[in-house]
């Protein structure tokens, strides 16, 4: 399940974005102005932020606590798609370092 909320998470966001850039090309400032252009888009972006935010503290933390190695990649995920799929990225990536980890501590 994890690996399709993956697949959804990093193509879904991008087909919404795709138009766009078709249209306007690769402008920052105005991909910005245009997100921001009402104050409830503010809002949505404010939510994205802080839930960004305290996705990349909640992967260093547990990260470091299970000992999983491969941290980095949710959070490359995070700064180049977003939540949407950093985060079913983490969970699948900590499933696997659980499963590993139950199979040879029963060895």
């Amino acid at each position: 399940m994890y690996l399709v909320l993956c697949l959804l998470g990093g193509v879904l966001p991008f087909t919404q974005l795709a138009p766009w850039l078709d249209q306007h090309g690769l402008q920052p400032l105005l991909l910005l102005q245009t997100a921001l252009a009402t104050p409830v888009a503010a809002f949505a972006w404010a939510d994205v932020l802080l839930s960004a935010i305290t996705l990349a503290v909640f992967i260093m933390v547990e990260s470091r606590r299970i000992g999983m190695r491969q941290w980095w990649l949710p959070l490359l995920a995070l700064l180049c798609v977003g939540v949407s799929l950093a985060l079913p990225l983490f969970l699948l990536l900590r499933e696997r370092h659980s499963s590993v980890n139950s199979a040879l501590s029963m060895h």
